[in-house]
């Protein structure tokens, strides 16, 4: 075999023009900043994001969200990481809603430049939720004494083991309404020219399906990643799935709460375990 022929054997071509490149990353759960088995949030995903936006031949990157929402903050760190090194690499970001992107997690699709779902998908739930329990007229019939000391006439918000006040309600509200005139302007501000701003309808809390959401300007397209990312980039796209740090940070966290003797720690994970599934369940998951 002469030198012609080795020359042939090599890739060339494919030195000369490398396959673009996506790399994935899942936001898969309840968003929050505890760091349990499940649960979504900056600490969790930053080195994930920090090895996505750093692969070289970059194209894109892609980020799939299956999220009932949660923290609000997080939700935001979230956001603000991923449209930070976007800007960084100068590349553009696709998100891909699969069962929900709700509440939360649909702040977190807003970092896509575009966003795509499948027909079924659900999507937007732009309000602001707080639940909890009160427990007054339980421990009034066990005859426990509740004992609360504070400095600061509100520090004691909607303790739930004291009668709920209206004051307490209306600091609440407040509260809430804050926070939802922010994820308005978030929305707002990411779908400028994609959505009828003036249309409060979208802002009342209210599910809507893929379909739904596309007709109304909340996303780009109906579509799944592979197909969308191939039609843009070629066929010959190479989709990096990107493994993130919260099975490992879980797993350290349970053994060292374990060695610390802590015996409540099963209880804990029952109750976020609880907590996530309840969330989940507003959308029928």
């Amino acid at each position: 075999m002469g030198i012609r022929d080795l020359l042939k054997l090599l890739p060339i071509r494919a030195l000369r023009h490398p396959a673009p490149v996506v790399p994935v990353v899942r936001f898969e759960g309840v968003i929050a900043s505890r760091r349990w088995r499940g649960m979504l949030s900056l600490a969790s995903h930053a080195a994930a994001l920090d090895r996505a936006f750093a692969m070289p031949n970059l194209a894109a990157v892609a980020i799939v969200v299956n999220s009932p929402g949660g923290a609000p903050v997080q939700s935001a760190l979230l956001f603000r990481r991923i449209r930070q090194l976007a800007e960084e690499k100068h590349v553009p970001v696709y998100a891909f809603a699969e069962d929900v992107a709700a509440s939360g997690g649909y702040w977190l699709a807003l970092a896509g430049d575009e966003i795509y779902a499948e027909e079924t998908s659900i999507l937007g739930s732009i309000g602001v939720v707080s639940a909890g329990f009160g427990f007054a007229g339980l421990i009034d019939r066990l005859g426990i004494e509740r004992r609360v000391h504070t400095a600061g006439e509100r520090k004691s918000l909607l303790d739930p083991f004291i009668p709920e006040s209206e004051a307490d309600v209306e600091r609440l509200a407040a509260l809430q309404q804050d926070i939802h005139a922010a994820f308005k302007e978030h929305v707002r501000r990411r779908r400028v020219g994609k959505i009828d701003a003036a249309d409060e309808s979208l802002f009342s809390g209210d599910v809507l399906t893929g379909r739904m959401a596309l007709a109304r300007g909340l996303i780009d397209g109906i579509g799944d990643l592979r197909s969308v990312l191939r039609a843009r980039f070629g066929d010959d796209v190479r989709l990096v799935p990107i493994a993130t740090e919260r099975r490992r940070r879980w797993l350290f966290a349970r053994t060292r709460l374990f060695a610390a003797g802590e015996r409540f720690a099963p209880v804990a994970e029952v109750v976020d375990w609880l907590e996530a599934r309840l969330i989940w369940a507003r959308f029928g998951l």
